[in-house]
């Protein structure tokens, strides 16, 4: 039995939370979800005898909406247009989505979570997804490399910290 003075604590020997209070940082992906996905096959079926290799041209954007205090939406949306001369063999656009909790985070680690480490988690299912769309309109599945979420967030970052810097600087003549 506690006495008064004394300070109750969890079992890693840390001061209790008053109450039950959850006063930890913690972030993590609650679910994933396609929220839209378009496959366009707009040539078929004179695209499959064109011989020319067609140009890929991949896009990524990464979102987040706010759902209530602790949970937001990460959306990853990935375009993909494959062109030759004949025309658009292809087109995807898949939006990959995730609610993530955060609970007790700095404002720069919950930003770093959103841009950088929840779209790196979504990454291999959206990957997935748009192979198979490739695949299921009649072409070879399209393989994406991986990428560095981590390394253009803090290339972002950066810029965006140089642009501020460069707007702070008085113009010369």
């Amino acid at each position: 039995m506690a006495d008064e003075g004394d300070v109750l604590t969890d079992l890693d020997g840390n001061p209790a939370a008053p109450n039950g209070a959850d006063n930890q940082p913690t972030a993590g992906i609650i679910t994933q979800y396609v929220k839209d996905l378009s496959v366009e096959n707009p040539n078929a079926p004179a695209v499959y005898s064109w011989e020319e290799q067609p140009k890929i041209d991949l896009q990524f954007n990464i979102g987040a909406d706010k759902v209530n205090e602790e949970v937001t939406e990460v959306e990853l949306k990935i375009n993909l247009t494959a062109t030759s001369e004949q025309g658009n063999a292809y087109l995807v656009e898949l939006s990959y989505c995730a609610l993530v909790g955060i609970r007790n985070l700095p404002e720069d680690q919950e930003h770093a979570f959103l841009f950088a480490e929840a779209p790196r988690i979504l990454f291999p299912f959206a990957r997935r997804i748009v192979a198979d769309a490739v695949r299921d309109a009649g072409f070879p599945p399209m393989m994406m490399d991986p990428i560095d979420f981590n390394g253009l967030y803090m290339q972002q970052l950066q810029a965006k910290r140089a642009q501020e810097a460069g707007e702070g600087t008085p113009a010369t003549n």
